[in-house]
């Protein structure tokens, strides 16, 4: 399913993959996370995506035109998790919203490893 805005002059209708994009952008400006996670199903490995590759780590879901996204991040050593989160969860629904006039309902944190930042 995709978002819908209806306008008085027509419909625009926004792609999953446009606000995932989005979103994995938002959430990497945040502080303290390092970047988007890849998990490799086969081996369980997880992988630190390059900035071309931001969507990969973000799963977007549309149900009666509201979004849930699901982040799968990885934090820098040393940050509170739950500051991360708060402030991901926070930029990302504001940028998102802001960008398509459609509502975030749910975002889902999934931390998937810690790096040492020097």
């Amino acid at each position: 399913m995709k978002g819908h805005l209806n306008t008085d002059i027509g419909e625009i209708v926004v792609d999953n993959e446009v606000l995932a994009q989005y979103a994995g952008a938002s959430a990497v400006e945040c502080f303290g996370v390092v970047g988007m996670a890849s998990i490799n199903m086969k081996d369980g490995i997880v992988k630190l995506l390059k900035r071309d590759n931001l969507s990969h780590g973000v799963n977007v879901t549309i149900e009666d035109n509201k979004i849930t996204i699901d982040l799968h991040i990885i934090v820098s050593y040393g940050v509170s998790i739950s500051a991360v989160a708060d402030n991901l969860i926070s930029n990302v629904k504001y940028n998102v919203e802001e960008f398509s006039g459609i509502e975030v309902k749910k975002i889902n944190i999934f931390v998937e490893g810690v790096k040492v930042i020097d």
